[in-house]
């Protein structure tokens, strides 16, 4: 179950690796002066509302990502009719 986090901005400068760590268990509400301002999210949650995912370009782009995951798709190959004369 998601859980739902609120720290003010005070809180977040203090001790933004607590709020690192609260966002991987749902959204890190941030607020300024009482009222919300920022939301915090993990990656995963971010592709999952955005539903964007890393394409392999994402990844060359990326000196880090040399250990994510990357599935490619399943090519679908289909034999045609040559005319060869």
């Amino acid at each position: 179950m998601m859980g739902m986090t609120t720290i003010s901005s005070r809180e977040f400068n203090q001790d933004a690796s607590g709020a690192k760590r609260a966002a991987l268990n749902g959204p890190v509400f941030i607020t300024d002066r009482g009222r919300p301002a920022h939301v915090l999210l993990s990656i995963d949650a971010y592709q999952r509302l955005t539903g964007r995912q890393e394409s392999i370009l994402d990844l060359l782009a990326d000196p880090d990502a040399a250990d994510a995951e990357f599935t490619p798709g399943r090519a679908e190959i289909r034999a045609r009719p040559i005319d060869l004369s």
